[in-house]
């Protein structure tokens, strides 16, 4: 069974930094590569960041260019790093395993192509 655990979401003030993780067990990343979207009530999911490791490939959406670091380790767990939070990326975070063979085709971005998601993990700036 595949799962995905996204953790380390909390309440933070702005210009704080955090850093989410989302492990992964019953994939490798042979297979799969991790990709973080964010999604407030009423919009649509929005893609930030995606990593193959193997591939060493990694892609940020305009959206994420700038405050936004991904990274993972050679097992199985990805990292999200966020700097100078503000207000306006309060949402949860998701992570979801996209198959690898998608990597550098321009759509890691799109939602509807993921075969697995975690459960998200809310992030909350305010001061």
């Amino acid at each position: 069974e595949v799962q995905l655990q996204a953790s380390g979401g909390g309440s933070v003030q702005p210009g704080e930094s955090l850093t989410l993780s989302c492990t992964a067990s019953g994939l490798t990343f042979d297979d799969y590569g991790i990709g973080w979207f964010r999604q407030v009530p009423g919009k649509e999911r929005e893609g930030l960041s995606f990593i193959s490791p193997t591939e060493a490939f990694t892609k940020y959406s305009e959206a994420a260019k700038g405050r936004f670091t991904i990274t993972s380790d050679t097992k199985n767990t990805a990292f999200l790093r966020i700097d100078g939070l503000k207000p306006e990326d309060t949402a949860i975070y998701y992570c979801g395993a996209l198959m690898i063979r998608w990597a550098g085709s321009s759509f890691e971005f799109r939602p509807q192509i993921y075969s697995y998601w975690g459960q998200g993990t809310l992030v909350t700036v305010s001061s």
